[in-house]
């Protein structure tokens, strides 16, 4: 199979593409052939060295989480994902190897029917993003109706997943983002809509119930100025790790419960999330879809910080 991937951490330029033989699924694995994958920032970080990459044992790394695309080999007959189904999921790297390839093994616990009137590009835009939204906004701040939410960076990857499923639980929604977005925002179902190149949101909003903080401390000390637009008893959920180091510390000098996240691969969550997307209360946007062979330039634009929804390699027909 082809496969794009890394002999060593280093620029984006470090992929290529190379021949591997196909994996061997075991136990529960499916092995399903990748039509799509989604481009990651943790993708990125872990080629760079970062990221996840201290996990690595051996060169070369096949890269990539998530994926879209047909199950080829299923674990045993009467499981519920045949050979010919269109599934969606989120492979786990380094643990195992990655999505940028025309193959990929992965356990049935990350695996789910993909969203029917989705496109496998769609689809495969998913996993992580979605994912992540979802803890964040349904697991960590417990989302309800009359909730009052901030979602910072609402028009990324993450972020505007986190507007929508936010709505879809009755929260009033403000979103920051920079000024070519905030009619995007407003067309996701955003209830406000800061631009934080012009205004400060925490001279626009206050007593909020929860923060999803996408930025952290890594532009203009969002994270910190966020603790003060949050009542007592709400509370400040952050990603991406290490984007802000002295989170606990702060919170707690403030008196606001603050966590970070981690993505969890699962099944059931990717099953709920495929409802919302068929039922229509829910959308993904792709900002661009690039070849597998064009891993790079997708990894650059990753790097640049200012896309709008989710890239996407197209890997094979």
């Amino acid at each position: 199979m082809r496969a794009l991937v890394i002999d060593r951490p280093g620029t984006p330029e470090e992929l290529h593409l190379v021949d591997l033989p196909l994996p061997v699924p075991v136990l529960d694995e499916l092995l399903v052939r990748v039509i799509a994958a989604g481009v990651n920032p943790i993708d990125a970080k872990t080629r760079s060295g970062k990221g996840v990459s201290a996990a690595i044992t051996g060169y070369p790394v096949v890269l990539g989480n998530d994926f879209s695309g047909v199950v080829v080999r299923s674990p045993y007959e009467g499981f519920s994902l045949q050979p010919g189904d269109e599934v969606y999921g989120m492979a786990r790297v380094p643990r195992t190897a990655g999505t940028y390839a025309e193959y990929v093994a992965v356990t049935a616990l990350s695996v789910a029917r993909k969203p029917a009137r989705l496109s496998h590009v769609e689809a495969a835009a998913l996993p992580v993003a979605a994912l992540t939204a979802w803890g964040m906004v349904v697991d960590m701040a417990e989302a309800k109706p009359g909730q009052r939410m901030l979602v910072h960076a609402g028009s990324g990857g993450v972020g505007h997943l986190a507007v929508q499923f936010a709505k879809s639980f009755g929260v009033h929604v403000t979103a920051t983002g920079s000024t070519g977005s905030l009619d995007f925002l407003r067309e996701l179902g955003a209830d406000e809509v800061i631009d934080y190149t012009t205004t400060r949101f925490e001279e626009q909003v206050h007593d909020l119930d929860a923060v999803i903080d996408l930025i952290g401390n890594v532009y203009d000390n969002t994270g910190s100025r966020s603790l003060s637009v949050i009542r007592q008893g709400g509370i400040l959920v952050n990603a991406p790790t290490g984007s802000w180091p002295t989170m606990a510390e702060e919170a707690a000098a403030a008196g606001i419960r603050a966590t970070g996240y981690k993505v969890s691969s699962d099944a059931r969550t990717l099953e709920g999330i495929s409802a919302l997307m068929d039922s229509g209360a829910a959308r993904v946007h792709i900002d661009r879809v690039f070849a597998l062979a064009e891993g790079a330039a997708a990894h650059h634009l990753v790097e640049a910080g200012h896309t709008r929804g989710k890239i996407v390699l197209r890997v094979t027909d």
